[in-house]
């Protein structure tokens, strides 16, 4: 069984992808920006983005029936790799009891604005799959 869960962004629509999609006990949810989904700001600071991306991808992850502490994987995508020590508060905070295996990434993003974002695989929990 598969279910595809949006978070209602336009870029969602225009590029014709899902928020995450839940594939048997697996929840894949795409790369995922600080923009706040609300209002379609995002802020200049990477610790505000990177708050706001674990935000968004939570509740991506409420949707799919697990939360951040069910993430498997995740890989952290930068623009800056000295961003990469800023960011690290928020993930030992957000990743306490998960602790997933991770991968960071140096690349230029397709925003300008943009300056991290993350990508998370995770497992749904025994009594929800």
């Amino acid at each position: 069984m598969t279910r595809r869960i949006s978070s209602g962004s336009d870029w969602e629509h225009r590029a014709s992808y899902s928020r995450a999609v839940v594939a048997g006990e697996w929840v894949f949810v795409s790369g995922t920006t600080g923009f706040d989904y609300a209002t379609m700001e995002i802020s200049s600071d990477v610790v505000e983005q990177a708050e706001q991306a674990l935000d968004n991808i939570a509740a991506a992850l409420v949707k799919a029936s697990c939360s951040l502490d069910d993430v498997m994987r995740v890989t952290y995508i930068l623009v800056d790799e000295k961003d990469f020590e800023r960011i690290v508060p928020v993930i030992s905070r957000r990743f306490t009891t998960a602790r997933p295996a991770a991968t960071a990434i140096v690349a230029k993003l397709v925003d300008p604005r943009i300056r991290v974002e993350i990508e998370v695989t995770a497992r749904l929990p025994a009594g929800k799959r």
